[in-house]
């Protein structure tokens, strides 16, 4: 080992204890330290250190010349650090004890009285709670950004008629409007539990310290509010051991991620020769490497995949979390690269989500020809038999099949078929049936609230630009 490396172990071991004699073996050292990934923390882990400083000095558990000197030196630290300038160091673990050093450095003892009244413990769930939180507030603006282009894709296709499906099949004629504005609601509750959980992590765990609690005057009240928190956490051990706040999170994001990847999903099929609904952007497609007439929907295809990538961020801290007693286990240094990765993962799904609806083309002709296919306004043949025969809607439904049997022996749509024809089938049948068999009769006849009438659609559309924009 180089006179460097033994430095390095001697500084970190002065650091963590003297109950040791000597450094980590190399892959203890290896395994131990998560620098690698938890530098992702260091504003949030010096703005952790600049208040708990400040509150130890407004308790007087620590002098004002050392909190001086504490904050201009982590000051450097942040100055270092943001200027590409700072040596992270695998020796010191962790972002925690990488700014100590550094500090120790810059302005001597007064950094190892920094330490005083807090645990990396705490220190580690404060960093995390605060980078999710400023995770959460970005998230909640992409997801608006989103929203926004469905909302707009909307307001311009608020009667272009298209086929609603069930099991993939023709069902009803809806909106191309009403279709989009159903994933604007799914955004929306996904919004909601950002808020949610953003909500119930705001509270603070600094002071709880390694497990106890402290013998130290803190007033982690204040403290708590120097950090924008609501309110300090009330139980220690749980302030060290709670996880919660990420569980909850990469379970909203799974769940984000599966609304996002039923999205791809149906921008993978409506571009596909077979629909014909849509043209992705050149900027969001890709070509093959063998045929030259292939134009696939990449960024579609790989959000899709992406769900699978918040899924397992989910599982992964899951099963780590699901055998820990209480307080601290160093299984939980393996809580941030889920968060990590799954923030990072749906911001780009957002992003790319967001860019292919700015620039997508809409294929009208085609959407509405495949919205006559399939006997699709059967279900409004049989409704007008309820409403203007008075008929019972199971006799209805019998009535209603035998007229779509006849249509499809003749090779022909219903409206297509003669009043005679109906007739033959059922004889109080008159000349106002053809009034809801088109499929623009048929969606303009669905104004209950909520429904696809681009009346409704254009009344949802407010609703949504008053809750959402």
């Amino acid at each position: 080992m180089s006179s460097s490396n033994n430095a390095d172990k001697t500084a970190t071991n002065q650091l963590w204890g003297g109950r040791f004699a000597s450094g980590p073996a190399a892959i203890m050292e290896k395994i131990n330290a998560s620098i690698g990934f938890d530098k992702k923390l260091y504003r949030q882990d010096i703005a952790g250190s600049k208040a708990h400083a400040e509150m130890m000095t407004k308790q007087g558990v620590l002098k004002p010349e050392d909190n001086a000197a504490i904050q201009a030196g982590l000051d450097s630290v942040l100055q270092e650090i943001e200027e590409g300038r700072f040596e992270f160091k695998v020796a010191h673990e962790d972002i925690h004890m990488n700014v100590e050093a550094r500090l120790s450095e810059i302005i001597g003892p007064a950094a190892g009285r920094l330490h005083t009244g807090r645990s990396r413990n705490d220190q580690v769930a404060v960093d995390l709670k605060l980078w999710l939180r400023d995770a959460i507030d970005q998230l909640i603006g992409d997801v608006k950004a989103l929203q926004s282009i469905l909302i707009r894709r909307a307001e311009e296709h608020a009667d272009t008629v298209m086929p609603g499906f069930t099991h993939l099949q023709p069902a009803q004629p809806v909106t191309f409007g009403h279709h989009l504005l159903a994933y604007v609601e799914m955004l929306g509750r996904d919004r909601s539990r950002l808020a949610d959980c953003r909500a119930r992590l705001n509270e603070s765990p600094l002071g709880a310290a390694a497990l106890a609690g402290t013998p130290y005057p803190l007033d982690r009240h204040f403290s708590a509010k120097l950090l924008g928190f609501d309110k300090p956490t009330e139980n220690s051990l749980d302030s060290v051991s709670d996880r919660d706040f990420a569980m909850e999170f990469l379970g909203l994001g799974a769940i984000m991620g599966v609304h996002l990847s039923r999205l791809a999903e149906e921008i993978v099929n409506w571009s596909s020769p077979a629909f014909g609904f849509v043209r992705v952007a050149d900027a969001f497609s890709s070509g093959s490497s063998i045929m030259p007439q292939k134009r696939n929907p990449d960024a579609a295809e790989l959000i899709r995949a992406k769900a699978g990538r918040t899924i397992g961020n989910l599982n992964s801290l899951l099963i780590v979390m699901k055998g820990l007693p209480l307080a601290y286990c160093k299984d939980m240094q393996d809580d941030k690269e889920p968060v990590f990765e799954a923030v990072e993962t749906l911001s780009l799904s957002l992003a790319a989500m967001t860019g292919m609806f700015e620039g997508i083309t809409i294929n009208k002709d085609r959407m509405r020809g495949a919205a006559e296919a399939g006997f699709i306004t059967a279900t409004d043949l049989a409704d007008w038999l309820v409403l203007d025969l008075g008929m019972p809607f199971r006799d209805a439904h019998h009535v209603t099949g035998r007229i779509v049997a006849l249509a499809e022996a003749k090779g022909q749509r219903l409206d297509e078929l003669t009043l005679e024809e109906m007739q033959s089938v059922h004889g109080a049948i008159h000349k106002g049936v053809f009034g809801v068999l088109t499929v623009e009769g048929s969606v303009a006849r669905r104004t209950s609230y909520g429904g696809t009438s681009p009346t409704q659609v254009r009344d949802a559309i407010t609703r949504a630009k008053a809750r959402f924009l």
